[in-house]
């Protein structure tokens, strides 16, 4: 009897290990007008997810358990197919792998990162979606079901930026007909210590925005647009319950549902306005850099993001 009553306590613990193994919970939606292939990457010693990539049709969705203490990254991966031999690959956000499942590799840049650390310092949940490694698609990040605490808001960039790219920084691929398909960070486009904050660039004092970063900043104010750019792009959560939607091609709708947050005022998900800066204008600060001077003529080129009549 008592050999019986240790093994079914001992069974107790494990079935408790493992449902508090996956505390959180990830919902990936598909919004865009074509088929995205998210990629995952678990960071070193974190534990592995239930996926590592996989295909979502327009409209589609799909739930994913976190594991306790989960880091790593998503993306999206676009434009993917398998050729003759049986080699999948994308060409956006491709990780290398051959296959749907990335199976530990990551997104080729240009990508659009949402990145996370789950139950952090202080039980936080520390989050944010990353242009530093450039951009393939609009990703939005909402938090739901957290209790009071941090800087809990929705984070990420709701703009389409692969037309406005800069020319010197875009990524156009043949099956697009020439438009673009990803946006470079300038770090990957000229390599320069200035842009990658790298060497004696490698600080917050003397690595700062630059005219290309700003692009970023301009169009996405709650996504990273460079190495140090901490202050508006990191967000946090309290409270193990908290789930995250992870949306592709975010709608004004998904504005609307993420509802507006008392943690972060004055920090918009979209400007009505952007004004994109031009290859003469982005050439003076590449000059001042050493970097090869843009290639775009056009001075300004202004777009407006009509959206007064969704809210």
């Amino acid at each position: 009897m008592a050999r019986a009553h240790r093994a079914l306590l001992s069974l107790l613990v494990l079935i408790a290990s493992v449902s508090g193994a996956a505390s959180k919970l990830f919902t990936v939606v598909n919004n865009c007008e074509y088929t995205v292939w998210p990629g995952i990457l678990s960071s070193a010693g974190s534990a592995g997810m239930e996926s590592t990539g996989f295909a979502l049709a327009p409209g589609e969705s799909r739930a994913m358990s976190v594991p306790s203490g989960w880091s790593g990254r998503l993306w999206g991966r676009t434009l993917c197919s398998t050729d003759d031999s049986g080699k999948f690959a994308c060409v956006t956000g491709d990780c290398g792998s051959g296959k749907q499942d990335c199976a530990g590799g990551g997104a080729a840049p240009p990508a659009t990162l949402a990145e996370f650390t789950m139950d952090g310092s202080n039980g936080m949940d520390f989050y944010d979606v990353s242009l530093v490694d450039g951009y393939n698609l609009p990703v939005l990040v909402v938090p739901q079901g957290a209790a009071p605490g941090g800087n809990c808001a929705p984070a990420g960039c709701m703009v389409d930026l692969n037309g406005a790219c800069p020319a010197d920084l875009r990524v156009a691929s043949a099956s697009s007909h020439g438009g673009g398909v990803a946006c470079k960070s300038a770090c990957e486009a000229f390599g320069s210590a200035q842009y990658c904050c790298s060497g004696e660039y490698g600080n917050p004092n003397t690595c700062k925005p630059s005219a290309y970063s700003q692009f970023f900043k301009n169009a996405c104010p709650r996504a990273y647009s460079y190495a140090y750019d901490d202050a508006t792009s990191t967000f946090t959560c309290a409270g193990s319950d908290t789930t995250y939607v992870i949306t592709f091609c975010p709608s004004t709708t998904s504005v609307k549902s993420a509802g507006s947050s008392p943690h972060a005022p004055g920090l918009p998900l979209i400007n009505d306005t952007m004004v994109y800066l031009g290859g003469d204008q982005l050439g003076a600060g590449a000059a001042a850099a050493g970097s090869p001077s843009p290639l775009l003529h056009a001075v300004v080129a202004v777009v407006s993001l009509v959206l007064a009549r969704a809210f």
